[in-house]
């Protein structure tokens, strides 16, 4: 697998990483959506648009899982 091939790979484990933390964080009542929106991934909770990168996405989604785990 050359470079190039690798970091492709590596958007689609996190395209779907972020795709499976929203669509369980749907389900468990946390937000009301998500999905990516202008470039950015947008989560919509509780009234509000919150845009950031995939990196901060995917750590915002797993506190707030981890939230309601604890």
């Amino acid at each position: 697998m050359n470079e190039e091939s690798c970091e492709r790979q590596l958007e689609i484990d996190s395209f779907n990483k972020l795709t499976k933390l929203g669509n369980q964080a749907v389900s468990l009542g946390l937000i009301a959506g998500h999905g990516y929106y202008q470039g950015k991934y947008e989560i919509l909770e509780q009234g509000k648009a919150l845009l950031m990168t995939d990196q901060e996405a995917q750590e915002y989604l797993e506190k707030l899982i981890q939230e309601i785990g604890s």
